[in-house]
């Protein structure tokens, strides 16, 4: 019987927290956004994993590797300057999507991003897809691509 006790604690405890995953990627994601959203490029690449991948409309449309979040901030800085595109602000909705198997995760998250073109407004809705990555127990994003919609 204590055997019994023992066995089910044990599976008990290794159980996947599916729950606390699904929030924590959400979390990672939201605040990633949050610090993209006041140009803090240091605090937004901390969530990233030391190779990642972005997947982007603007060329060259993918980024990949070490500071893959640095290099991708980087063109879009220039590519923004180069349109005159200011004010930018993604704006993030409920997930339509979370999963996670093991360490690994998938979100798809509604997103909207508004700026302004040369002085007028512009909206894109988008769907922002990650992947993520547990490591040493934290979510990490280990790739993006946007999509608009």
């Amino acid at each position: 019987m204590i055997r019994i006790a023992v066995v089910a604690a044990l599976l008990l405890s290794a159980a996947p927290a599916f729950a606390s995953d699904e929030s924590d990627i959400t979390a990672a994601i939201t605040n990633m956004n949050a610090a993209m959203n006041k140009n803090d490029t240091k605090a937004a690449a901390a969530y990233y994993t030391g190779e990642g991948v972005i997947l982007d409309e603007f060329p060259p449309h993918v980024w990949s590797g070490a500071s893959v979040y640095d290099h991708w901030a980087a063109d879009f800085d220039t590519y923004s300057k180069a349109h005159g595109d200011t004010d930018g602000l993604v704006t993030t909705s409920k997930p339509l999507h979370v999963t996670t198997s093991g360490e690994r995760g998938y979100a798809v998250v509604p997103a909207l991003y508004t700026y302004k073109e040369h002085g007028k407004k512009v909206t894109e809705h988008g769907l922002w897809t990650f992947a993520m990555q547990k490591i040493g127990g934290v979510w990490k994003i280990a790739g993006w691509a946007w999509a608009p919609r």
